[in-house]
Order: C-alpha cells, then sequence, then structure tokens
C-alpha cells in the first residue's frame, strides 16, 4: 500500500496475502496508482487506457467491483477514476482541484462508499456519491493552511473552517416555524425586526427569512439584525434560498426550493453544521434531500394559497405519502392557519414535527397574539398524538 504522497504504508511481503486471501473477498478495492501498479508487479499506469486494463487485471483476482483512483494521473486535465464491475467500464470524471490538503482522500472515499452501502444504494452509486463528496470537501479545504508537510489536512467534516452554528436544530425546532413577507409587513407598517421579534415572543420555533424582492445589501442588514434577535431567544434563523446572505451574516441555516441551489452544493458551501432544509412535493425527491445531507424538508403546499405564484396544491394525502418516504424530520406548508393546523398535525406520522406560516402570522394585525394562538392549537394537537 503506498499513499498519494509516496508514503509505504505496507511492504511487498504482505502482497500475497492481499491477492490471496482479502481481494477474492472483497465487494469493492479502491487502488491509487501506485497501488495498482504494485498490485500488478510494478505495471506502469500512465494513461487512462493503462487503467483500463488495470481495472480488469485487478478484478481477475477476486475483488466484485474495482475503482482505480486517477486522481494523479499526469495526462489528464480532470481527476478521472476507472470503476469495473466485471462487465461495464465507467470513467467517473470530477475536477482537479489544486491544493496541498489532500492528506486522507483516500480513506474518506472508502468510508463514504461503505456508508452509501450500508444504507442500501447500489456500488456504482455509492461511489458516484463518495466521489461527489470527496469534490465538495476538497473543494472545501483547498486553501487551509495547516502544518509544514508535503500534504495538508483534507477536512473531509468541514469542521477547520467553520465556527459552527450558535443554535444547535432540533426536529422540534420545526414546531410553528415562521416565514416572514416583507410585503405584508409594508401593509400593516411593521419593520422586519419587530415582526420577527413578536413572533418570537408569541412562540415560534423558528423563523426563515425570505425576501425574494429584497437588494441583497439590504437583506444582509435584515439577516443581520433579525439574527441578533434570534439568537438572544436561542431561536435558529433560517436564509431562504441566499446562500450568500446567509454565508455573511453567519445564519443558522438556509431552506432551498427545487429550482435554488441544490442541497449538495449549499452542504458544500456551508459545512455540516448549518441547518439545510428542501422543498419537496414527492417521495423521489424526499429521499434526493435526504442523499444530499439536508437536515429537514418542507411539504406542500397543502392547501391553496396566494403567498406563493403557481404553487401545486398536493393535500393532506400527498403530504402523508412524502412524510412516510421521507427519512428526514418534515414541516408541512401552503395555506396553514389556526383552523387547518390541528388537522394537519393529526395525518398519524411521527415526522411531521410542525407548520410553516406566513400569511397566517404575517398578514395580521397582531403577530404575537396569532402565533400564542396557533402555538397553543400545535402544542395541544401533539400531545395528543403520543
Amino acid at each position: 500500500m503506498v499513499s498519494t504522497s509516496g508514503d509505504i504504508l505496507a511492504g511487498p511481503s504482505i502482497l500475497d496475502g492481499f491477492c490471496e486471501k482479502l481481494l477474492p473477498m472483497a465487494d469493492i478495492v479502491t487502488p491509487n496508482l501506485k497501488e495498482a501498479s504494485a498490485l500488478l508487479g510494478g505495471f506502469q499506469l500512465e494513461t487512462i487506457a493503462d487503467m483500463h486494463s488495470a481495472a480488469k487485471r485487478i478484478h481477475n483476482m477476486g475483488p466484485r467491483n474495482v475503482l482505480v483512483k486517477g486522481g494523479d494521473l499526469p495526462a489528464s486535465l480532470d481527476a478521472v477514476d476507472i470503476f469495473f464491475d466485471g462487465e461495464d467500464f465507467y470513467e467517473l470524471r470530477s475536477s482537479r482541484i489544486q491544493t496541498r490538503n489532500t492528506h486522507g482522500t483516500g480513506c474518506t472515499l472508502a468510508s463514504c462508499i461503505a456508508a452509501g452501502l450500508a444504507k442500501g444504494f447500489p456500488m456504482l452509486e455509492s461511489v458516484k456519491a463518495a466521489k461527489h463528496f470527496v469534490e465538495d470537501a476538497l473543494q472545501y479545504s483547498k486553501d487551509i493552511m495547516i502544518g509544514d508537510g508535503f500534504q495538508g489536512p483534507f477536512d473531509h467534516l468541514f469542521k477547520l473552517k467553520n465556527s459552527g452554528r450558535q443554535v444547535a436544530f432540533k426536529p422540534s425546532d420545526l414546531l410553528l416555524y415562521a416565514v416572514t413577507d416583507s410585503g405584508m409587513n409594508r401593509k400593516w407598517g411593521r419593520s422586519i425586526t419587530n415582526a420577527v421579534r413578536a413572533a418570537i415572543e408569541g412562540g415560534a420555533t423558528i423563523i426563515q427569512l425570505r425576501e425574494k424582492d429584497a437588494k441583497t445589501r439590504d437583506f444582509f442588514e435584515s439577516a443581520k439584525a433579525c439574527l441578533e434577535i434570534c439568537r438572544s431567544h436561542e431561536i435558529p434563523l433560517l436564509i431562504n434560498d441566499r446562500i450568500d446572505v446567509a454565508l455573511a451574516c453567519d445564519a443558522d441555516g438556509v431552506h432551498v426550493g427545487q429550482s435554488d441551489m441544490p442541497a449538495r452544493v449549499a452542504r458544500s458551501l456551508l459545512g455540516p453544521n448549518k441547518i439545510i432544509g428542501v422543498s419537496c412535493k414527492t417521495p423521489e425527491q424526499a429521499q434526493k434531500a435526504w442523499d444530499d445531507g439536508a437536515d429537514y424538508i418542507g411539504s406542500g403546499g397543502v392547501y391553496p394559497t396566494n403567498t406563493k405564484a403557481n404553487n401545486v396544491t398536493i393535500g393532506l394525502d400527498g403530504l402523508k405519502t412524502v412524510c412516510l418516504a421521507s427519512k428526514l424530520p418534515v414541516v408541512a406548508i401552503g395555506g396553514i392557519g389556526i383552523s387547518n393546523a390541528r388537522s394537519v398535525m393529526e395525518i398519524g406520522v411521527q415526522n411531521l414535527k410542525g407548520i410553516a406560516v406566513v400569511s397566517a402570522l404575517f398578514d395580521r394585525e397582531c403577530i404575537l397574539s396569532e402565533t400564542q394562538k396557533l402555538h397553543s392549537v400545535l402544542t395541544d394537537a401533539t400531545s395528543r398524538g403520543k
């Protein structure tokens, strides 16, 4: 075994044991170029064609699948890995990220593949997901300056640059999810900060700042001011869609829709300690949110609503279908208010943790009292369901 830096991890004396005992037992082996060369008695891998040949020859030694990693292939502008399942070859390409911070990439890739298999994914899908993760982590890690060695740290946990959020996410935070609307605040002559403060004092358990028409600077300033209020009450603040604003103000996370930045990309930018929610209308979208590393999903519209144009209504049956398919906690959204909140929470699925509301709070004369009444209904509904 040879590390990417060239260090010998195991001497030639163990090769016979590898080839005779371990390889025939393996579901997959993931040698880099130097390791593949060692397994093949010094065969030099200099081209993609060489990698194809090596993958097939190693497969003949007994493993059911082979992934020859070509991150160090000099003739390629991309990072190319060759996957061979005994029948078909797959060239898996990703961007070649220029960085010295590559220590641990091989171990992380293998661990990610194992995690995918443990979750029941097919081998090729697990390999692709692992390769995506490593690419994202390399991009995140590329500018870290730690140590004086040939290689720097590969930040596979996305922690070395990220100070972490100040409010830890709990599924129960979704109970009364308040989504702001600047138009409604203008209608009632309220500032965004007054609206958020009233919602929190009334019992809102999480706040999402949704300012589709605000200029970037205005959105940023509003987010900073609201974050101060939320942090003082230990209430998470999420930003709708705008990853840049969330990063700039160090919000607790983001919520993205199906047409917004993919959750996987948002996770690579924000790191593992921020909250990410995804809007989902189908079981397939719920599964994708789980695969991409989301913390929760929002599902709806449950009922018709004027808050969001052209929003398809899925009804209570559609909501239940998504909840049953989701591995993540769910918050229901769309046309929900004090008159129907109980019906939503009583559909009989354990991972439905709350409702998200806009006009039921912010298009009312008194946000505080409306939030208190709605919180009381939700608390009663959830306690009866236990």
